[in-house]
């Protein structure tokens, strides 16, 4: 009897690991539970067993019973394989996945590169973290400069190095300095990366975005030089009836300088709201390197000069996508970066 009763156990066990449905789970459970079944009927005639053998047959007809129940309750469960009525079918394909996408800011960057390597800048980003001398005093900004107070500058409470106080770079010009210091003209370098300033944050305002900075230097540059380059750029980010306006600006790190507008690409530079009825959209500066600037940085103003420009990058890419409000670049709300997995920059 008792090995009658393993011998059941091992095949209703197999039974069990084979069904499929909730159906058939239900039909096996009457079939080695119920009032009929091998177990029910050991269990009436253990008056009729000898009684030195009733003991060890009870026992194993109740751990018989325990083990069927578990086995199937578990595959209800689906502890132990079981398809149940309302699981869900992992071979199914799931509805309506999203495709991942390049956020609009690391597109714009990669468009404006793109568009700098045809003139063969070469690429380079450089620290996040620098000291006061790279940042401000190297770009010819004095230390009663504004940009240099407490509340205007993130400055790290680490120790002070050489180069002054360390903080997280206010703009990408710091790069710059460090390029020129290790390079022999000619040459041109583009550097994207973030930028950080204790601004209030709005509309059109952030703690931290990104800047891209481009400059070159050679013997012959001039102003008429940057205008073509920038010229390039703008006909290549805004199309080829974009026109440029320059107008007089000053940066303490280049001389002579300017701003630079762009036409509306909105009205064609009849005035909308985009560009507040003016025709035209302020997209960066520029100018000629200053003399001071080369000096610091070990090049002969004398023998060699150059250009340099700066660019906002948000500003650039809520020109061109029509977005109006900064903070929605850092929000990650997958409704808004939605719009533009198929934007072409």
């Amino acid at each position: 009897m008792t090995e009658a009763l393993k011998k059941f156990l091992r095949e209703a066990e197999q039974k069990i690991r084979a069904v499929v449905s909730e159906e058939e789970l239900e039909k096996l459970k009457s079939e080695l539970l119920g009032r009929k079944s091998f177990l029910a009927e050991i269990a009436a005639g253990m008056k009729s067993l000898p009684a030195e053998s009733r003991a060890e047959v009870g026992r194993l007809l109740n751990e018989a019973k325990h083990t069927l129940t578990a086995l199937i309750e578990g595959k209800k469960s689906g502890n132990t394989g079981a398809v149940k009525k309302d699981a869900v079918d992992i071979t199914l394909s799931l509805p309506g996945q999203l495709p991942g996408s390049i956020h609009p800011i690391s597109s714009m960057i990669a468009r404006i590169c793109g568009v700098f390597k045809e003139l063969r800048f070469s690429i380079y980003e450089g620290n996040e973290v620098e000291d006061e001398c790279h940042n401000f005093e190297a770009l010819n900004i004095p230390k009663d400069h504004p940009s240099r107070d407490d509340f205007d500058t993130f400055f790290l409470n680490v120790k002070e190095g050489s180069g002054g106080k360390f903080l997280l770079r206010s703009h990408t010009s710091p790069s710059q300095i460090r390029l020129m210091q290790k390079s022999s003209p000619p040459f041109a370098y583009l550097v994207p990366g973030k930028v950080y300033r204790p601004d209030a944050v709005d509309a059109s305002h952030s703690y931290v975005f990104h800047q891209i900075e481009g400059f070159a230097v050679d013997k012959t540059i001039n102003f008429s030089h940057l205008k073509g380059v920038l010229y390039h750029f703008a006909r290549k980010v805004f199309g080829d009836d974009v026109r440029l306006r320059f107008r007089p600006h000053f940066f303490p790190f280049t001389e002579p300088s300017a701003e630079v507008d762009v036409s509306c690409f909105i009205c064609g530079g009849k005035g909308c709201s985009v560009c507040s009825r003016k025709g035209w959209l302020e997209i960066l500066g520029c100018g000629m390197i200053h003399p001071n600037v080369l000096n610091y940085s070990g090049i002969d103003p004398g023998e060699f000069q150059g250009f340099a420009f700066g660019m906002g990058v948000e500003r650039i890419t809520m020109l061109k996508l029509g977005i109006d409000d900064i903070r929605l670049f850092f929000e990650n709300d997958i409704r808004f970066l939605r719009q533009f997995y198929e934007v072409q920059l």
